[in-house]
């Protein structure tokens, strides 16, 4: 009898060091996180202490304690850093934790009106975890189909083709925008029948 997993996708892959790789997404929660909190310090103080507090909400990530500093966006940034450096040194976070984190710097990249800025590596896997677990709506939408992010260069899915920036799909599929990624424009045709 022939041996048919040789020709399974995975069977035949180079193998290499694989050490590194981890479902441990705290880096990458702590690193957006970080980020944000520079977002938060060229805020105004009262805007910035309301966006802190609604971040580590969404989040779900507790407040560090408070220090001495209170108040202005510098104490607002800081709860932020202080949360991102728990968030490095504690407990393992997995998909769940940096997709509540993706839902909070969306929210965040809306409230001030800039565009968001995520990694194709997040963008990616909070988009294909939400896609297996958000409210059924959603779920629906994309159901079927290929998902393709055009700017962040990953796809998930088999069927028709559904297309839009990696953001813009991570924040449908995480409930923060209303918008579905689309079929793709088609193309006019370039040539002519001649008769």
């Amino acid at each position: 009898m022939p041996d048919l997993g040789r020709f399974l996708p995975l069977s035949n892959r180079p193998h290499g060091d694989e050490s590194a790789v981890t479902a441990d997404r705290r880096a990458q929660l702590a690193d957006l996180i970080a980020a944000d909190a520079g977002v938060l310090a060229a805020l105004p103080a009262p805007r910035a202490a309301a966006l802190a507090g609604e971040y580590l909400t969404t989040a779900r990530i507790d407040p560090p304690p408070a220090d001495d500093v209170i108040g202005g966006p510098a104490h607002s940034a800081a709860l932020l850093e202080r949360a991102a450096a728990t968030v490095r040194a504690g407990r393992r976070r997995g998909i769940r934790a940096l997709a509540h984190g993706v839902r909070a710097h969306l929210r965040l990249a809306a409230a001030i009106g800039s565009p968001p800025r995520l990694p194709p590596t997040v963008t990616g896997a909070v988009a294909l975890y939400a896609a297996t677990s958000a409210p059924f709506d959603r779920r629906a939408v994309v159901a079927g189909h290929t998902v393709r992010a055009d700017d962040d260069g990953w796809e998930f899915g088999r069927g028709p083709v559904l297309a839009g920036n990696g953001a813009d799909i991570a924040a449908f599929l995480l409930g923060v925008s209303d918008r579905p990624p689309q079929p793709p424009a088609r193309r006019p045709a370039t040539g002519t029948l001649e008769g």
